[in-house]
Parts: structure tokens; sequence; C-alpha cells
């Protein structure tokens, strides 16, 4: 059994622990196994932590427990991502209270450049899932990943317009692996294993509750770059995934519509407001993020690798790609060449202009 797996279960399980809490343990500890096998006395030096918490770690049933759920998703197949993992999405590692253990079933890099939520009512009109499945062809050619919640309406909509354009998509769930909710959506569900996939912080047998999902939206505001708002009443799930987003720094944006009707309040409210922007299609959205800038670059890049850049020099520019600044120190650790080495290469590619230095010794693709 995996021992390392087993703590990281079993610290989600403690009650009088939430993420928060968990993450400052582990700050402090280095790792889920020694929070468990530390002395009392050193717990209670990390600040916020009581007499409380350290019995609740003390009590072996957690244990049992994670024992149970180990048996069950090694048998399911079931991917876990630790908020210390290479896999876990980095762009959560940036919410105070992104969740600490995530289960995932499928096929998917949450750490690809360009990740997009879409949400919307669930009673949408004709015209909605039109501009849903406009919007979904607009961006398919700069390969994001598409995050929902695969409920009624916006969400499904959104699920089978970014596979029926190629593009692999996430559905994040309130409840456990174990079922789905809505039942309806099943097959939708079913194909997506295989072009994306299903993600939930919630331990299979967990059963679809109201409480879970403001939580489950809190994944979706979070683990993408920006929200896009289809369709919305005056308030509902999707808004307050928004409202997370914005909360996040994250792009916000909606689809604007005539101020009578009820599916558009909450989408008009919202740019009123100055939550989010205005697009009217596709296009406005990858203009706003600067994706189809970014897309032309990377295929100019990807044309370049084979022809004018020896393989040291493409090692550099495959970290690099993602068009946001990295340090040198960062660029030698993830291409495994030596400081000194990648200085030249990095002035190199300068001289080639691939390459883009910044003050503070930052770099990032021309």
């Amino acid at each position: 059994m995996n021992s390392q797996l087993l703590y990281q279960i079993a610290l989600t399980l403690v009650p009088e622990i939430g993420h928060i809490s968990a993450k400052k343990l582990i700050q402090h500890l280095g790792s889920a196994e020694e929070v468990f096998k530390v002395n009392s006395k050193e717990l209670l030096l990390i600040p916020g932590i009581g007499m409380r918490i350290i019995n609740s770690l003390k009590n072996q049933k957690v244990l049992q427990k994670a024992e149970k759920e180990i048996a069950y998703i090694e048998k399911n197949n079931i991917t876990t991502l630790f908020f210390q993992d290479k896999n876990y999405p980095n762009r959560l590692k940036h919410c105070i209270d992104g969740p600490t253990l995530l289960y995932f079933k499928g096929d998917a890099n949450f750490n690809i450049p360009k990740v997009v939520s879409i949400v919307g009512t669930r009673t949408p009109s004709e015209h909605g899932k039109s501009i849903c499945e406009k919007l979904l062809k607009a961006i398919a050619p700069t390969g994001a990943l598409v995050i929902s919640g695969l409920a009624y309406g916006i969400d499904v909509c959104s699920h089978q317009a970014a596979m029926n354009n190629g593009l692999k998509t996430v559905g994040v769930l309130g409840h456990g692996l174990d079922r789905l909710y809505p039942a309806q959506n099943k097959k939708v569900a079913e194909r997506m294993l295989s072009t994306g996939g299903l993600l939930t912080e919630f331990l299979p047998g967990t059963e679809p509750d109201r409480t879970n999902f403001p939580m489950r939206n809190r994944i979706v505001a979070g683990i993408s770059d920006a929200t896009i708002v289809i369709e919305s009443k005056a308030s509902g799930g999707s808004l307050i995934t928004a409202k997370l987003a914005f909360d996040y720094n994250r792009d916000v944006m909606a689809f604007p519509g005539r101020p009578d009707d009820e599916l558009s309040r909450g989408c008009n409210n919202l740019i009123k407001n100055n939550i989010a922007q205005l697009i009217n299609n596709g296009k406005d959205f990858t203009k706003a993020l600067n994706w189809e800038e970014l897309e032309a670059k990377e295929q100019q890049v990807q044309k370049a690798l084979f022809i004018d850049f020896s393989t040291e020099e493409q090692k550099i520019i495959e970290v690099i790609m993602d068009s946001s600044e990295h340090s040198i120190d960062e660029i030698s650790l993830n291409s495994k060449i030596s400081i000194s080495k990648t200085a030249s290469l990095l002035l190199s590619l300068e001289f080639k202009g691939a390459v883009k230095s910044l003050p503070g010794k930052l770099y990032r693709i021309a």
C-alpha cells in the first residue's frame, strides 16, 4: 500500500482540519505522514493548532478509513492529485482554499498553457446553446482545456461542444467518482473519460449534497485562466463561480442580453458591476486573453524547433513555451542543463530573436 497516499487521504478525513490548516501543517512539517507521526509538543508549536486538532490526528479511525479508500481507488483506476504533486493543477495552488487532494479519472493535463471554464444556466435558450457551440468552435484552434461542472444546460453543452471540436474537457463534480449526477449526463461523462475526464475533491461514496456544489464551483473558478458565463438568471451557481473567479484574480467574461430577458440578468449584472468583461463571440475572448497572438508565436516556434535550434536550445524553448516569465534557475532546473550552459544558450536564443530577456534576470518567448 502507498503509505504516502494513506496519510494524504487521512489528513483530509480529520474533521477539524480544513484545506488551509492542512497546508499549514504540511508547510511546517514537510509531509502528510509527518503530520501524523510528529509528537504533540511539536504540533503545539504551530500557530492555530490546539489539542482538539492534535487529538483528532491521533485517532486511528481516519487511517483505517483511508486504507479502505485506497483499495477502492486502486480497483477503479482513480488518480489522486495531492497539492504538492507535479500533476496537481498549478492554478489551484494559488487559491488559498484550493483542495488539498483531488481525485481524477480520465486523461488530461491541467497545467497546459490555456485553460478556460464555461458556466451558465441549467435551462438555456436555443440562442444560449448556439452561443456556446459557436464559442467552442472559435476556441478550438487554441487547444485549450475546457472546464465545466457537468450539470444540466450550459455545462453539458460546453462539454459536448468541446469534444465535437477536438478539445479536451473536464467535468468538476460535487460528489464522489462512484456515481454521476445528473444521471442523464452519463453518456457524455463516459465519452469525456477518453477526451478529458472527471475531477472531484470528494471521496467515493459522497452524495451530491446541495452544500457540495459551491465547493465544486471554487475549483471550476480557480483551475482556469478565465471563466465565461453564457446566460444566467439574477442568481445561481454560475454567478457564484464568476464571483469566485473574480476574487481569485482570474479573467471573467460574459455574453450580454436584452435587459428584460430573465436569462440575461445575471450576465448583464456581472458586466454592469465590472466583474465581467463583455464579449460577443469567441474572437472577443481569444483576443482579450491574447491567445491569438500566443498561438501564432507557438506555431512559429514549433516550426523553428526542427530547423534553426540545437537540441539543447529546443529544451530551453520547450520550458518557456507557455509565454510566461521564467528565471534562469527555473529554466536550468526544468531543462536539466547547468546554470552556466543555460545562460549561454539563452544569450544565443536572444540573438536569434527567439527569447526576450526581462528585468530581474527573467526570460520569455520573444
